[in-house]
């Protein structure tokens, strides 16, 4: 089975647990969310599971042999605010 990267991972697990936090203090919009949806199938299908439950389970049992253990969850306004970092500059050797 492929494995996904760590980071790619992490990413789904921690954005998939933050709009469900959000769904449990009241708002209840995380579970008819299309991006809660998306976020859990594309969880199932990276981890090889049909099921959220045992993808998550999957999910944080390979971060943790990858030695890149799943934060606690942010809430959803950090998730949305996210930027992606800058991209890294390559320096040519000079010969």
């Amino acid at each position: 089975m492929l494995t996904p990267h760590p980071t790619m991972l992490r990413g789904l697990v921690e954005e998939y647990e933050a709009l469900m936090a959000q769904e449990h203090t009241g708002d209840g919009s995380a579970g008819r969310d299309p991006r809660a949806l998306d976020l859990a199938y594309t969880l199932c299908v990276s981890t090889g599971t049909r099921e959220t439950g045992p993808a998550l389970e999957t999910a944080r049992r390979l971060l943790a042999a990858a030695h890149d253990p799943v934060a606690p969850p942010r809430r959803r306004a950090e998730v949305a605010g996210r930027q992606e970092p800058p991209a890294q500059e390559t320096v040519a050797a000079a010969f």
